[in-house]
């Protein structure tokens, strides 16, 4: 019999400016979640967003370290981490360190990226950011699970590097690889634990998956052993109230990535039991986990997610 999916939450560290996250209040709501029984919390990654509206946005590992300080039982996770823009020895001590002060609750969700100025702006090759992910992953693993590393990659030379403390989890925190294309579904197969996707409907989640099962199969491993997530959007309300304000709110600070199966059509609206049938197609896929985005990140909504949609969903 399948274990029960988990089910999520994201947390708004990016907002459309002049609007400003705030960093105190975002760590209690990672609080408050834990308290609602959400089992695990969600955050998104960029360095730089936007121009014009620009998109202002906390530091996604700071904001989970305050969170995994004062949080005990809910799961961290970043969907995602943009890998390739950073320095994959200073960040495999970072997130070594995080998992030590979350005892084991991080979730490394992680991705090459899309946005090239961002990229120029850090000083990271973007025509290269596939290659440098594949390196950046294997050097990752190797510092967690190994006593001692040495190899050259690229301008990294690392002789003889000893990383201590390792992570809690063993042999390190999973890793879920986020992506679309072909050649991101065979890293997610072959070089994740796991895929991670946004906005997907029950037919485009199922249609990626099966890519993945084939690629893993094809490198000699079990699919059922990797683990899955789909991120969703979710306006719990009367259904004629709550689809035009989705509507706006997704088109209004939501990009799609061309080429991808993501679509706003696979926005959770309608009633609380009509919420849990919506859910239920997403259940059916096989994900494992549905981490959701609560419209505008309202507090109302939030809590008819938690007291009238959770209920429906575990029992």
């Amino acid at each position: 019999m399948p274990a029960p999916v988990s089910y999520g939450i994201a947390m708004r560290n990016f907002t459309r400016f002049p609007e400003l996250p705030d960093a105190r209040a975002l760590v209690d709501y990672g609080v408050r979640m834990e308290a609602l029984g959400f089992e695990s919390l969600w955050v998104w990654d960029h360095i730089l967003l936007g121009t014009d509206p620009h998109f202002p946005i906390i530091d996604s590992l700071a904001l989970l370290t305050a969170v995994a300080a004062r949080t005990s039982t809910i799961r961290i996770g970043t969907g995602v981490l943009v890998l390739p823009l950073r320095n994959p020895v200073i960040l495999a001590k970072q997130l070594a360190s995080l998992d030590l002060l979350s005892n084991g609750r991080l979730t490394l969700g992680a991705a090459v990226g899309w946005y090239k100025r961002e990229f120029d702006a850090v000083g990271i090759p973007y025509e290269r950011r596939g290659k440098i992910m594949d390196r950046n992953l294997e050097i990752l693993r190797r510092l967690w699970t190994e006593d001692s590393v040495t190899g050259q990659w690229d301008e990294l030379n690392l002789r003889n590097a000893v990383m201590f403390p390792k992570p809690v989890q063993k042999p390190h925190p999973p890793i879920l690889v986020g992506g679309y294309v072909d050649v991101v579904l065979k890293r997610a197969a072959t070089r994740g634990d796991g895929w991670l996707t946004y906005f997907y409907t029950p037919e485009g989640y199922r249609e990626a998956w099966a890519k993945i099962c084939a690629y893993a199969e094809e490198a000699g491993r079990d699919p059922a052993q990797l683990d899955s997530l789909n991120q969703l959007p979710i306006y719990v309300g009367p259904r004629e109230e709550g689809l035009p304000k989705m509507t706006e709110w997704l088109h209004a600070e939501w990009d799609l990535s061309k080429g991808s199966l993501s679509t706003f059509d696979s926005a959770i609206v309608g009633t609380p039991a009509e919420c849990a049938e919506q859910i239920a197609a997403h259940i059916a896929t096989g994900v494992k986990n549905i981490v959701f985005v609560p419209w505008r990140y309202d507090n109302e909504q939030i809590d008819r997610l938690a007291h009238e949609v959770l209920p429906l969903l575990r029992t």
